[in-house]
């Protein structure tokens, strides 16, 4: 499997070439293939997973926008 090589990541060349053509569907608004979709889809899940087990659960998201947000004004 050839790969592309992008600030020290490698990305394996088959799933560039999902980017690519998703990249390329989404630009001309035509419709994703079914398989590619389904590709895309099962390598974002694997990705998922193994970052859950690397890492577990970070819930980052709730308190930066809480922080962001700030106080809530009180009835």
């Amino acid at each position: 499997m050839n790969a592309t090589e992008t600030n020290d990541l490698t990305i394996p060349s088959d799933v560039m070439a999902d980017a690519q053509l998703v990249a390329e569907c989404v630009a001309s608004g035509k419709p994703i293939p079914a398989d590619v979709a389904r590709r895309v889809h099962e390598h974002a899940e694997q990705i998922r997973q193994e970052t859950l087990a690397k890492h577990g659960l970070l819930d980052i998201g709730v308190p930066a926008i809480r922080e962001f947000r700030g106080e809530l004004p009180q009835p």
